[in-house]
């Protein structure tokens, strides 16, 4: 049977600390998986839904973007994906009455743990200026105070639409239809956060803002980099990749500050011999200083250069622009100044030389460790720098690989979720509706917190996710929110960004992937977009949570209906009655989805074009390939102070917290833990149990503090620390953040230690 939730928060701030441990899955990741589901669903609903995930004729699973091969396993999932599928499939259930028993006032002070473990969302929620607690409400009212607000802002470019990658294709399309029919190019998204950077470098160099690789390019590699990623938690499924792969020969480097279970050792759990043994995954682990990524690789890139026949001179020759350039730029790299940036030894690099020399097929995979620094965006134009020397781009078995997060937030981007939209899109959008797109750019994440806290941004409406939980500098974020006239969030589950509010709010709450999408015209299923260009159906097959429930593009569309009222000639009760009808629209406004709705239909879906993967076509300004030779930058520390990355624990899954364990890193029952190199501990007098504060240090001069971490003595590379988000969220500044991107640079803060 399902367990009931917690009534009161666990402690969290005494863990228990064992060392951790050097393979992942096996035995143990399915006890927990089973445990977890058990929990949440009980016996015979965890069978009838995990049956269902990742299958051609089941649901995609809300967690990871990772694809799925032709051929799939009776069980396609991982532990975290059946976490993310336990908790939405869950038995418990969030009424009125809780609300009635909870103000808002108690559930800001409630863990994010503690919230999500209540369940789903049953009814619309309100919570009317100068009220402490949500009350229900009527689908009619709740569209009724979000028209009323947003026809009475000054200007269109008052109002926010933010996405997470969650939603699905059909949803995110109505969603900035009705955006910018209103007005506004406002559509901030999780990928602000996150892939910006790979999309702006990539865009760039190659042309396109996506990965170059599939499925069977990993398969047939002959050495795969994993930089600045930690599949082994994040993307799992990864692993059985990464593991055939070594079965056919690949070599495997990872690129990484902290030792990562997953790469370290694989143990199948779908084969006996898996679970026994496992696959040793690394054959080189370079263990770099925090964003040392940069002048590694332009290192790299000079010593191919120096090295005769290393350079693949036709295919520069032919399909590549600025090779000059690189060439004087990588010159400059310095040896001495390349081991102090990194922490690495010149063994190790040369090692690492020898691996690519003796590779055809070489594919770069990556994820936040490269995209959230300030010089991010330079990293990865360097990573593409490496590919393109050695021809690496649009050849089989190797490419540019950014492993994205959330299960739909490449799609989300491909829809037109993007507050800089090219006008060619907007030209075709406006040509099939029949309306005139706003062309000034809008706000990222970055910007709409900034407009918020200016008084600019008057209301947030937010299309699923956790906005303040996955945004930097919390209390400014915090304080930025509540200065809004009404904050509106499409949820599932309740989150910390229902208990920090403007001065109405708004719980809308939404079918899951695995709930039965039944309209007027029948049963339903949306679509989605995977981290390598795949867009296949997804098709739930539970009871909704609720009657009371509507989906994503039925809120849009009734949404739209109340704002835009009768001056809108697109026909929203249509696309909210047929889903088919809103992808017969995406079939004329986004390149690559002609016929849409046949293509969809295939069991194995369909995958997307890809100028360069496909034919070695680069639609950038030069019309190549570009190679990129930007300034090498580190980050310099002051003495006595620490490199903070915030990163996810074991248990979790971006913001949502499944349980209190990090099992791979050896942490139980807590997280609130600071992950310190011993050498660096002891100079710094840390004693491993004791308790600090960490206090960010930013050239503003505010004191930012994250109080009350247990120092653990971990083996993270020299300089570095490392504690989970969005605990640490705090500590990261608002302006800290990328260049080009704007993402925030969640993982180079510079910290000090001060006693609890």
């Amino acid at each position: 049977m399902a367990t009931k939730p917690p009534t009161g928060d666990p402690v969290q701030d005494a863990p228990q600390v064992t060392p951790p441990k050097h393979a992942a899955a096996g035995l143990p990741a399915i006890g927990h998986t089973l445990r977890i589901a058990q929990e949440q669903m009980g016996l015979a609903r965890t069978a009838r839904t995990l049956l269902k995930v990742n299958q051609k004729d089941g649901f995609d699973c809300p967690g990871c973007a990772w694809p799925e091969g032709d051929k799939r396993h009776t069980a396609e999932f991982c532990e975290n994906g059946a976490k993310a599928v336990a908790e939405e499939a869950t038995l418990r259930r969030v009424t009125p009455a809780f609300f009635a028993e909870h103000p808002v006032a108690d559930l800001a002070t409630r863990s994010g743990y503690w919230l999500g473990q209540q369940g789903r969302i049953t009814r619309p929620m309100y919570l009317p200026e100068g009220g402490d607690r949500y009350e229900a409400v009527s689908w009619e009212r709740a569209f009724a105070i979000i028209a009323e607000e947003l026809t009475a802002l000054g200007s269109p470019d008052e109002a926010l639409f933010y996405t997470s990658g969650r939603t699905s294709n059909e949803a995110a399309f109505l969603f900035q239809l009705f955006a910018r029919e209103y007005g506004t190019n406002n559509l901030p998204d999780c990928s602000n956060m996150c892939h910006e950077s790979s999309g702006s470098a990539l865009t760039e160099t190659i042309g396109i803002g996506k990965g170059s690789v599939s499925l069977e390019d990993l398969h047939q590699a002959d050495l795969i980099i994993v930089a600045g990623q930690n599949p082994g938690t994040n993307h799992p499924r990864m692993l059985s990749a990464l593991e055939k792969a070594k079965t056919a020969g690949a070599k495997i480097i990872s690129v990484n500050p902290l030792p990562e279970a997953g790469m370290e050792r694989f143990k199948n759990p779908q084969t006996p011999l898996g679970m026994l043994r496992g696959t040793a995954l690394n054959d080189l682990f370079l263990q770099i200083r925090i964003g040392g990524d940069q002048a590694l690789f332009r290192l790299l890139n000079k010593l191919v250069i120096e090295t005769e026949g290393a350079v693949d001179q036709d295919f520069v020759r032919e399909h590549t622009h600025g090779y000059e350039d690189l060439a004087a730029a990588a010159k400059e790299a310095d040896w001495e100044e390349t081991l102090t940036a990194t922490g690495l030894t010149r063994p190790e690099i040369e090692r690492a030389l020898a691996m690519i020399l003796a590779s055809r097929r070489t594919i770069v995979c990556w994820a936040m460790g490269l995209t959230q620094h300030k010089h991010a965006v330079a990293t990865i134009r360097e990573v593409v720098n490496l590919l393109l020397l050695r021809g690496n781009i649009g050849r089989p078995g190797a490419g540019v690989c950014p492993v994205r997060g959330h299960s739909n937030v490449q799609g989300d981007r491909t829809m037109g979720i993007f507050e800089r939209p090219a006008p060619a899109f907007l030209d075709a959008l406006d040509r099939e509706f029949g309306i005139t797109s706003p062309r000034e750019h809008g706000y990222d994440v970055v910007r709409s917190i900034e407009a918020m806290r200016d008084g600019t941004a008057k209301v947030l409406f937010a299309m699923g996710g956790n906005f303040v939980g996955a945004t930097p500098d919390t209390e400014v974020t915090e304080a930025a929110i509540r200065r809004t006239r009404l904050t509106v969030h499409v949820s599932t589950k309740l989150n910390r960004s229902h208990a920090v509010t403007g001065r109405r709010a708004l719980i809308l709450p939404t079918l899951g992937r695995t709930d039965k999408d039944v309209q007027a015209s029948g049963r339903q299923f949306v679509t989605v977009e995977d981290s390598m260009g795949m867009v296949h159906a997804s098709r739930g097959n539970l009871a909704p949570a609720s009657p009371h429930l509507l989906s994503e593009p039925a809120i849009v569309a009734r949404l739209a209906r109340a704002v835009l009222g009768t001056a809108s000639a697109t026909p929203w009760e249509e696309f909210e009655r047929d889903y088919s009808t809103v992808r017969d629209r995406i079939s004329r406004v986004v390149p690559g989805f002609e016929d849409f709705n046949a293509r969809a239909a295939r069991p194995e879906g369909f995958r997307l074009p890809h100028a360069p993967r496909d034919e070695r076509r680069f639609p950038t300004k030069t019309g190549k390939a570009n190679f990129t030779a930007a300034p090498v930058e580190y980050p310099r520390v002051p003495p006595g102070r620490l490199l903070l990355q915030t990163l996810r624990s074991h248990d979790q899954y971006n913001t949502t917290i499944y349980g209190l364990d990090d099992r791979y890193r050896g942490i139980t029952g807590g997280r609130r833990v600071v992950l310190v190199n011993p050498e660096d501990a002891a100079e710094l007098g840390l004693a491993d149990g004791s308790y600090t504060d960490l206090v960010g240090e930013w050239k503003d001069g505010v004191e930012r503090r994250a109080p009350g971490f247990r120092v653990v003595h971990y083996p993270t590379a020299r300089g570095c620390a490392a504690a989970y988000y969005p605990e640490t969220n705090v500590l990261v500044p608002l302006d800290s953040t990328a260049d080009t991107s704007n993402t925030p640079a969640s993982k180079s803060v510079v910290v000090r230690f001060e006693p609890a």
